[in-house]
């Protein structure tokens, strides 16, 4: 099961819709247009147009079920007690004193560039439950960084 944000879960039903009503019919339509110039054994048109549709095909199937399995979270119901999904995290990396805020969200919600981190991420992971004032050292890949959570409020 996958906890998301009501948005997040209105993103993947609208490309799932699109993927099905726009991107597999196109995908039918350069598969027939292959076909129709003849000799399929030889036909390097046809082999791309059918391994896109077995890609396209992966992917629907893949939104389907991260649909199936998604939780909408109420965010009216969340608490800033403590770091929890959908909370968005305002920190001072104690080493360096550069201030960073993340939103933590479900994987398939996360978006480095719209400052928002999957709650597998080793950050994620380390910040969950703390609380506002709260040193956390956290083991990254280059190391270990201590962080200070200054605010938590709802993503």
């Amino acid at each position: 099961m996958a906890y998301m944000s009501q948005e997040g879960y209105d993103k993947l039903l609208a490309e799932l819709k699109h993927l099905e009503s726009v991107e597999r019919p196109k995908a039918s339509a350069a598969i027939a247009e292959a076909r129709d110039k003849g000799d399929l054994s030889e036909n390097s048109e046809y082999d791309a147009a059918k391994e896109a549709q077995g890609h396209l095909e992966a992917k629907i199937n893949q939104l389907k079920l991260a649909i199936s399995e998604a939780k909408v979270v109420d965010t009216s119901r969340l608490s800033t007690d403590a770091v929890q999904i959908l909370s968005k995290v305002e920190m001072t990396n104690l080493a360096n004193k550069a201030k960073m805020a993340y939103t933590i969200v479900s994987e398939s919600e996360a978006n480095l560039r719209e400052g928002k981190i999957s709650i597998t991420t080793p950050i994620a992971q380390g910040l969950l439950n703390h609380k506002v004032g709260d040193e956390v050292e956290i083991k990254i890949p280059r190391g270990t960084i201590k962080l200070r959570i200054d605010k938590i409020t709802v993503g």
